[in-house]
């Protein structure tokens, strides 16, 4: 159990059955009344981000949920299995667990992080930054630079980010997922 004297950013807490990770809060001492703390809480499951005010010294459930690296393996049509690099065991998990924004930048063979609780997956996490290859875009034209302005580029997981006009098919991009945004060009 812990308090809201407790809170840390990061810390995960169980609410109605749900797992919330704390990514804001302020302890507010009004002139009249309790004090108590403003929260933003993310489900860890969903993604989905709300707001919840809780009493000065309210008791919670705090969860230890423990992060091991996974390496993706393929999918089913049903299932995306993810191999456990420790035990070599693979994961079955569906496509809402993982959520569809990450979906469009999975790619075979990538390290991602597993969320566990009692050994048991409960979400997984690809890394931030990831490197993929233009499999469409408009061709560049010459004299055409970084500065000039940008294109739509489908990548090879189907993400569509835009680009620099000089990026070209073949070439792999850096792309940073939680933005969709193009960083940097990594080879051509």
């Amino acid at each position: 159990m812990a308090t809201t004297s407790d809170f840390r950013n990061g810390m995960v807490l169980e609410i109605d059955g749900d797992l919330y990770s704390l990514t804001y809060f302020q302890h507010v001492k009004p002139g009249k009344g309790g004090a108590f703390v403003r929260t933003k809480l993310k489900n860890v499951m969903t993604g989905a981000v709300v707001d919840k005010t809780f009493r000065a010294g309210e008791k919670l459930d705090e969860v230890r949920l423990v992060r091991k690296p996974v390496q993706y393996s393929y999918t089913d049509g049903q299932f995306y299995y993810f191999m456990d690099q420790e035990t070599f065991e693979l994961i079955p998990l569906p496509a809402e667990t993982i959520g569809e924004e990450q979906l469009q930048y999975l790619k075979e063979n990538m390290i991602c992080e597993a969320l566990t609780r009692d050994d048991k997956p409960l979400s997984v996490e690809l890394p931030f930054f990831v490197e993929l290859e233009v499999a469409d875009t408009e061709p560049g034209l010459k004299g055409d630079t970084a500065q000039g302005g940008t294109k739509p580029a489908k990548l090879e997981t189907g993400a569509v980010v835009q680009v620099p006009l000089f990026i070209e098919i073949g070439d792999v991009v850096k792309v940073d997922r939680r933005e969709n945004k193009y960083l940097e060009r990594v080879s051509s």
